[in-house]
């Protein structure tokens, strides 16, 4: 057995060996020292080229390749890991910085290359100086400079603060108003189903990297969306959400603030790229026959010309809540690329939100909810989504406040039915009504309106306000 004497020695050994190997790998330990001088001596076999990469040239003038430079060396690892690096304060909370020192040197790996960067400051003048094997230069320094432009453009992107526009019509020479875009909407937030939502991440992402397939195609990179479906589903939430992820600023055009053709032309040549351009309720715009815009512009803005010269690095989102009765040149393949539909909610879209907007996967009422959907009830997820964050408190009293509010639709909706069976008009007769259902007479619908309203109200006295104290 073993002593006391001898456990206590053999602590002491393995402390003692712990110690010489933290001595031996550190940053400035013999292993280090003897992989520097290994590095040196194969330095002697090979040829390197020099790559100088100056914050200004000649004329005084911005070299952009230096700051995309910078953003990059300032992301690597390695500087992670330098005894020399220096921190800052981002403009984000929490975000912490890190920066090349004055002549510091630091090393990348790419492609199985070895190269090294040093960030060379002589008084005024800054430059970064690529330290490369010419046998490497040949093969890998295009790809290289390529790779540095897509990591610096992805840092960018990530961290760019992003800007609301509207455009207004105050006589002056702007077209466009901005403000900061802070929308919270996310992807991960929005009710929709999880395999379409895969699917427009997959689109998003697979856009943001096929600049150059695009060109080769010989076509303008930007992509075009058709949302559409009743109000209240979600369509302007998305687009946010569209914008947080892909890290693009929205320029929202009315389109009753325009006086003609020209005026929606100019407001495409006054977009920047990387940027979201939405047309909300387009479909209630062509109906409404105005004289301001035509049917040719409003196309020609899709995939014309000055489409073609200005729309480069954009999302063009086009939102309807039916595209039933609008012209089929607007929704032809490049005019708009993908098409969703965002439909009233049903019992699957409802789970998403009791789990959002109240922490709610399961749930005794669910049995009871998902019958009153199977029915044929529905409300819009912003009708939901209120009774919700109206009861946010009490789960179990939002969800009841959902089944009232959805049996009530019910209700209604088999009232409309039965009426519409029993007095059914052609269509184009003038008496009929807008909604699609047909009556006998307009007493009929002031009937089903007023029934409707008293359950309304019936379903509203039962649900505890907002502004409420926790006691109602």
């Amino acid at each position: 057995m073993m002593t006391t004497g001898n456990l206590f020695l053999a602590l002491i050994g393995t402390a003692v060996s712990l110690c010489l190997l933290r001595l031996l790998f550190r940053k400035t330990g013999p292993f280090h020292l003897l992989k520097g001088w290994w590095r040196s001596t194969q330095d002697w076999f090979y040829v390197y080229q020099v790559l100088k990469v100056p914050e200004f040239n000649d004329a005084v003038q911005e070299n952009p390749l230096y700051r995309r430079v910078s953003v990059y060396l300032n992301s690597l690892p390695s500087l992670e890991e330098s005894d020399f690096t220096n921190l800052f304060a981002g403009k984000k909370p929490n975000d912490i910085l890190l920066h090349l020192d004055p002549n510091q040197t630091i090393d990348d790996v790419f492609l199985g290359a070895r190269l090294s960067w040093t960030n060379d400051q002589r008084g005024d003048r800054r430059a970064f100086v690529l330290r490369i094997r010419r046998a490497d230069k040949m093969s890998i320094l295009r790809p290289y400079l390529q790779h540095i432009h897509a990591v610096s453009d992805e840092i960018d992107r990530k961290k760019r603060d992003l800007k609301l526009h509207i455009n207004v019509d105050d006589g002056g020479s702007g077209r466009w108003r901005s403000v900061p875009f802070t929308h919270p909407s996310t992807l991960d937030t929005i009710a929709m189903e999880p395999d379409l939502k895969d699917k427009v991440k997959s689109d998003l992402e697979s856009f943001l990297k096929a600049k150059q397939y695009y060109h080769r195609l010989g076509r303008v990179w930007k992509r075009s969306f058709l949302l559409y479906g009743p109000s209240g589903t979600g369509k302007s939430s998305f687009v946010a959400a569209m914008a947080n992820f892909l890290g693009y600023d929205v320029y929202d055009i009315d389109l009753s603030k325009l006086k003609d053709d020209s005026d929606l032309k100019l407001l495409l040549m006054d977009t920047t790229a990387k940027s979201v351009v939405v047309m909300e309720d387009l479909d209630r715009f062509l109906a409404s026959k105005s004289t301001a815009l035509s049917l040719s512009g409003i196309l020609n803005f899709m995939d014309g010309i000055l489409s073609s010269c200005c729309a480069e690095e954009r999302i063009m989102v086009f939102t309807m809540n039916s595209k039933e009765h609008v012209d089929a040149a607007i929704m032809r393949p490049g005019r708009v690329d993908v098409h969703i539909h965002f439909p009233l909610c049903d019992f699957s879209a409802f789970k998403n939100l009791a789990n959002s907007y109240l922490g709610v996967k399961d749930h005794k009422l669910f049995p009871q909810v998902e019958e009153i959907f199977q029915g044929g009830a529905s409300l819009s997820p912003a009708e939901i989504g209120e009774l919700m964050i109206a009861n946010r408190n009490s789960p179990s009293r939002a969800l009841k406040s959902v089944i009232t509010a959805l049996q009530t639709d019910g209700s209604a909706a088999k009232i409309g039915r039965r009426l519409s069976h029993d007095g059914v008009r052609k269509p184009g007769d003038e008496s009929a009504d807008s909604s699609g259902v047909f009556l006998k007479d307009s007493n009929a619908m002031k009937d089903l309106r007023k029934l409707y309203g008293l359950l309304r109200m019936k379903s509203t006295r039962k649900t505890p306000s907002f502004d409420g104290d926790s006691g109602q």
